[in-house]
Formats: structure tokens, sequence, C-alpha cells
């Protein structure tokens, strides 16, 4: 309760400290800007938040640069912006799993994401991607479980950090297919790739972006998207729910938040500058090469979505066995 308590004052004192000051959002920014993302260098959040700061950037004709502050389900990071002074000069680069997980797995959190920080926008969607190393010599998701079942309790999965989509994803599967794998949590996806390579995990769950270098470099089989249907560059993949109907999709998401307090002008033009960044046909494209999907939403219209994903993943999250014992 202590470090509740800590956190709220902190927050508080970052808003009244820059209550009453002046607010110029004409001119916004004057000065580079700051991403906080969640999770670590290298991963799937880390590599969208990176498009999106150089898009910004380049629009802005200031340097937007991103800090990674992994661990906790997010909430490191989230600390680190929500106690930030509320000019714009630091944003959220918010994961699907802080809307998701974090509301769930650590009740006695001393602040709601949607409640308390300031929505500007929602950036992309980003599929869940299954994968196992070539040499395993597994071809399909269907496959996998098989291996899995003969092997009860020796296989292990790679997934990016506790409470992510990944490590969801993992434990949904485990469920709905009646499997005995271990999660194993990583702070990055490199230092998980790097376990998948040299044969300690055999299978990596992450968003598709941070895992297509080693699909299409062919040290790693994709078997299975968590897109509702085949995505349009990768048709032959299936989807996790043509294996198991149970899990409609197993979809990472990302959103940019201002810190409690953030003023309207400055939400407004940041939200506006982002849906414009993102209109453009070179960034839509760029985000589909890496099976990233933008779709522009009005404020109301994102909390409308979370509320969708919290419904979908809330059950899911009951009934994993490492929460219940936190």
């Amino acid at each position: 309760m202590r470090t509740v308590g800590v956190f709220a004052v902190a927050m508080l004192a970052a808003v009244l400290l820059f209550n009453g000051a002046p607010v110029n959002a004409q001119n916004y920014p004057t000065a580079p800007v700051r991403l906080v993302v969640t999770t670590g260098a290298g991963g799937a959040p880390d590599v969208t938040a990176r498009i999106v700061a150089e898009g910004l950037s380049k629009h802005w004709g200031q340097q937007v640069f991103v800090t990674n502050h992994p661990g906790a389900a997010g909430s490191i990071g989230m600390k680190v912006a929500g106690t930030s002074p509320p000019d714009g000069y630091t944003l959220l680069f918010a994961l699907s799993s802080s809307f998701v997980a974090l509301p769930e797995i650590a009740k006695d959190y001393p602040y709601d994401l949607v409640r308390d920080f300031v929505a500007i926008g929602f950036v992309c969607e980003q599929p869940m991607a299954i994968a196992v190393p070539t040499t395993l010599g597994i071809n399909t998701l269907g496959e996998l479980i098989e291996y899995t079942k003969k092997r009860p309790g020796e296989v292990n999965v790679a997934v990016l950090s506790r409470g992510g989509i990944p490590h969801l994803t993992s434990e949904w599967i485990k469920l709905a297919a009646g499997l005995e794998w271990t999660s194993i949590n990583y702070p990055g996806t490199p230092a998980g790739l790097s376990d998948v390579m040299g044969g300690r995990v055999q299978v990596i769950m992450d968003g598709l972006p941070s895992l297509a270098g080693a699909i299409n470099g062919g040290q790693l089989k994709l078997l299975a998207v968590g897109s509702q249907k085949r995505l349009p560059n990768r048709p032959d993949t299936p989807t996790i729910s043509e294996t198991l109907p149970g899990i409609p999709r197993a979809l990472g998401f990302f959103a940019l938040m201002g810190p409690p307090g953030t003023p309207e002008p400055i939400a407004k033009k940041v939200s506006e500058d982002l849906r414009t960044v993102l209109a453009d046909p070179a960034m839509k494209k760029r985000f589909e090469d890496i099976a990233s999907y933008i779709n522009p939403m009005s404020p109301a219209e994102l909390k409308q979505y979370i509320e969708t994903e919290q419904t979908l993943w809330k059950p899911v999250i009951e009934r994993i066995s490492t929460f219940k014992a936190k």
C-alpha cells in the first residue's frame, strides 16, 4: 500500500506542477518527445514504436525517441510515463497487455490506464505468431500439439514478458489443447530467439514483426497466426482458430496515451498528427509488410475496442494458474 501511495502522490504532483501552465498546441512540439515503451528492445512493440517515432519525427521536424522500460506486465513503463509532466513531451506507447492483463493480475495497481491516462489514438493491430526452429521438423500447429502431448512437461515456449499477449496466447493454447508445456518469460525477443536457435527452447510466440526476419531467413518455421482470417501477405499460413476453434483471435494492439493531466489541446494535436502520419500510403505499406494493420479510431471507439478485448481475455486470465498463485 505504501508503494501505491507514493506513486499516487507522484502522479498528482506531476499534474499539479503542470496545472495552470500555458498550453500552446499550435507550435507543439518545440523540443524532442519521448515515447515510452513497456517492453525491451527488439520485440514487436519496440519495432512498431520506432516506426511511429520515425514518422512523427519527420512530420514534426522534432526528434521522437524511444526509451524501453520492460517488466511487470508493463507497469514499470507505465509508472515512468504516468509520473512524467503532462506536457506532451512524454507519451506512452501502450500495449494491449497493459489494458487487458494488468487490471486482472495486479488489482492493487494504483491507477487504471483507460481511466487515468489521456487517450490519444490507436496505432495498429498485430496478430500473434507461433514459430519453431526449422530443425525441429514440425510444420503445423497440429503437429506441434501432437509433439507436445508425447512429451508432457518437456516443451518450453519463449514469450515476451509475463502477462503479455504472447504469454497469454501460449497459456490459452495450452488450456485449449490440453497441453503440458511451460511458458518462459523473456524481457525482449532477441533473448528468446537466442534460446530457440540454441535448442534450449522449442517454441516462440510473439508479434509477427519481431519474428519475420528469422522466418524469412529460414531459421524459424511459422506454424500459425492469431488473426481472424489468413493474412494477405502470408496466405499459406493458417490461423490458430483453424486448428483450435475455441481461440477466435489472438491480437496485440498498440495505442498512444498521454500522462494523466495532459491538456486536451495537446492530446488533440498529437491525435490528429498521428492519424496524418498513419494515413500516408508508404507508412501503411510499411506496417502491412510486417503484418501490422492500421485501424484509425476516435478515443470513444478506442475505449469500446479495449472493452471488447478485455471481455475476450478475462476468462483466459482467470484460468491461468501462475496468476492465481500471485
